[in-house]
């Protein structure tokens, strides 16, 4: 699995495969045949002209606090984005370079209006006491994909004749149950999936040739067709399994973003996750004692995914829609509620070099993932529990049930109501108080 396009805490080895499949697509799709805007894996074209709609809508300090504190932290080369009192020019593309003028407001007081079709708290009419999430329209996205997708994606094991453990289903679960809770308290509630086969039309077989293609540019002159062992070091090096990388990874999530964009229209997108640690052999795991929980907002980008133009051009757009105001803000009530209900520590990255610690709860990460990037609104990324540590596995295989169950000495409540729960707590606290909070602001107001 590709660790910029996914929270999940992976094996070194499988890092090391997954980066060297990046490169190769990326060489592929920036040749000269393919790509002179120089785009990543499956991406398209950017419309630079859709940023003309955002003129004089930032200032010069809100843009240069985006650049440098949220979205560029690592970094950027200097030819790509300048930044002077009245503008931003932006490179669009190193080939002819093209730039495009963003032109800044003079002050706040004079910025024109941010087109977007989501709507922030402070826009939503003050809830009734008893619809605290009325008005609000919330996609809910269960991570990976379930059933008989599980081990093409490596998000499934099995300790001995225990029920297997599928990411993809268990996420599936929660959504289902945080969607009967969000409705109740007034919120429209979308599914981004709502079963356990893909959104995407496309399959593995539809991506062969392409596969084929990367590993030739990538040094193999004749690749094998297929994985002969699972557990085979260098499988990565077969069509098959990069056409499956390119179908589960890229097609299914860019598949996603056109639903969100195009015709969910969501305030917010809920991507549920469950994490893991390194387990070895699938069937035959390895359950270790650490649990943690983080959650992830957009931003971090790397100097490499700046260099391409379409990356570039998302991370400028969502920047200039003012996602991240709204997302970090949602993000940190929601980790305040879902580590005190679950008790988990926060994550902590072993290095720095693909995230930022943002917000104040001290569990949430910006970092460049393909969902957090494409939706285009506020998306929070939440990562909690470890499904192969000791305490998430026996949650997972004691399954749901009402009330309280003992497990490994304490009263546990079921792990994927707890789930459910939490999240539902943190956006009532988050969007309640802010709704209140401006409606009694508009209410002092002397206008």
């Amino acid at each position: 699995m590709n660790p910029r396009h996914s929270g999940l805490v992976i094996p070194l080895a499988f890092v090391i495969r997954a980066s060297s499949f990046v490169a190769a697509c990326l060489f592929i799709f920036s040749g000269n045949a393919l790509c002179a805007d120089n785009i990543g894996v499956l991406g398209s074209k950017p419309k630079w002209e859709v940023l003309k709609n955002y003129q004089r809508t930032i200032t010069h300090d809100e843009f240069t606090h985006l650049i440098n504190d949220v979205y560029c932290t690592h970094g950027f080369a200097a030819d790509l984005i300048e930044i002077d009192n009245d503008a931003a020019q932006i490179l669009t593309n190193r080939e002819s370079h093209n730039v495009f003028t963003l032109h800044f407001a003079p002050d706040p007081n004079s910025k024109a209006r941010i087109p977007r079709l989501w709507h922030p708290a402070k826009s939503l009419p003050r809830p009734k006491t008893d619809k605290p999430l009325a008005g609000l329209r919330i996609a809910l996205d269960p991570g990976h994909l379930g059933g008989k997708w599980a081990k093409m994606e490596e998000r499934w094991f099995q300790l001995g004749d225990t029920k297997p453990v599928t990411e993809g289903d268990l996420t599936l679960r929660v959504s289902r149950m945080l969607a009967s809770r969000l409705k109740k308290l007034g919120a429209t509630v979308l599914f981004v999936r709502n079963s356990t086969s893909p959104t995407t039309p496309e399959r593995p077989g539809d991506f062969k040739e392409l596969a084929r293609e990367i590993l030739i540019n990538n040094g193999l002159p004749q690749p094998r067709p297929d994985v002969l062992d699972p557990n085979d070091p260098e499988k990565d090096k077969t069509i098959r399994w990069q056409s499956e990388m390119l179908f589960y990874r890229y097609s299914e999530i860019r598949h996603r973003a056109v639903l969100v964009n195009n015709k969910l229209h969501p305030d917010v997108v809920l991507c549920l996750h469950f994490n893991a640690e390194g387990w070895g052999d699938p069937a035959n795991p390895i359950l270790i004692d650490n649990n943690h929980l983080h959650l992830l907002v957009n931003g971090s980008y790397l100097q490499d995914e700046l260099d391409l133009d379409d990356e570039r051009f998302e991370m400028i757009r969502r920047l200039l829609s003012r996602a991240y105001d709204e997302e970090l803000a949602i993000a940190d009530t929601v980790a305040t509620s879902m580590a005190k209900a679950t008790g988990l520590p926060a994550y902590q990255y072993p290095t720095t070099l693909t995230t930022t610690k943002v917000g104040s709860s001290g569990y949430v990460y910006a970092r460049n993932l393909l969902a957090t990037r494409l939706y285009r609104c506020p998306v929070v990324y939440c990562e909690p529990y470890v499904m192969n540590s000791k305490d998430g596995f026996a949650r997972i295989q004691a399954g749901d049930y009402d009330g309280t169950k003992e497990i490994n000495g304490a009263a546990r409540k079921s792990i994927f109501r707890e789930y459910a729960d939490s999240v539902a707590d943190g956006l009532v606290e988050y969007y309640h108080g802010a709704r209140v909070a401006q409606g009694a602001a508009i209410s002092k107001s002397p206008n």
